[in-house]
């Protein structure tokens, strides 16, 4: 599988859920509406800036604080299809890979300092590497483990069946 789009670049370290999607509209259970306030906490224009298919570049340990489901669901209705980051909170690379919502690709620290805000970037996961579009670059990525494959192969845990 290729995926191709932009890349939305915001290289710190700890974006917590609720900086992803703000405690106050928790109460949304429109996933539309809901996404209308996507990292507001960070960038008020956020879905302004993003299209179907998009990438979010980010530092580490994203998704960190509350374990609200809420926060993989705003970032995939706004179009983002993956997260590109050296390491997720643990509640939040299930939560977006269970529920299928949008992809937690894991990448090695230097990679955030070789891609750059608004390059076209493609994802091969089945060759787990990905190729800066914009500067002719290559970068490896962490490859998912056989389990988290299939049930993303599935579009989710729910449709994952156990063979």
């Amino acid at each position: 599988m290729v995926l191709k789009g932009t890349v939305h670049k915001y290289n710190r370290p700890n974006i917590d859920t609720d900086v992803i999607i703000p405690g106050p509209y928790l109460k949304i259970h429109d996933h539309d509406e809901l996404a209308k306030h996507a990292m507001e906490g960070l960038d008020p224009d956020f879905t302004t800036k993003v299209s179907k298919g998009d990438f979010l570049l980010v530092g580490h340990n994203f998704g960190c604080g509350s374990s609200r489901e809420h926060a993989p669901i705003a970032l995939s209705k706004t179009g983002i299809k993956a997260i590109l980051s050296p390491s997720f909170a643990r509640i939040f690379y299930r939560n977006s890979i269970d529920g299928g919502y949008l992809l937690p690709i894991e990448i090695e620290e230097n990679i955030l300092e070789k891609i750059d805000d608004k390059d076209e970037i493609e994802i091969n996961l089945d060759k787990n590497s990905i190729l800066n579009v914009t500067k002719k670059e290559s970068y490896p990525i962490k490859p998912f483990s056989k389990i988290i494959s299939d049930i993303i192969e599935a579009g989710g845990l729910f449709n994952y069946k156990i063979s």
